[in-house]
Parts: structure tokens; sequence; C-alpha cells
């Protein structure tokens, strides 16, 4: 799923006519909050695998 730079522009500028100058901002914390809570957990899980595989060695 390739997006060039024109189709991200082009998302930006229909977000920003649905939703407003002032909305987009708490739209960006909240999904960056998201990504950075699935990045703890994943990495939780791989260091538990990790943890796994040496206890098996």
């Amino acid at each position: 799923m390739g997006l060039g730079v024109g189709s991200i522009v082009l998302i930006a500028i229909v977000a920003l006519v649905i939703f407003g100058p002032k909305k987009l901002p708490e739209f960006g914390k909240a999904a960056g909050n998201t990504l950075r809570e699935f990045k703890k957990a994943t990495n939780g899980i791989m260091e538990e695998d990790n943890e796994k595989k040496k206890q098996d060695d």
C-alpha cells in the first residue's frame, strides 16, 4: 500500500476541511499516544518471547 506524497497531502487537506484546524492537533496527539502504547506492548511481547527462547536453550 504505497502512499505517495500527493496522496498524503490530499488526505491532509480533506481532514482539514472536515474536522477544522482546531481538532487536527487533538487527533494527532491521540494517534501518537495510540502508536506509543502499541509499540510498548509489542516490545513487551518480543522481550517475553526472547526470554522464553533463552530459557528453552
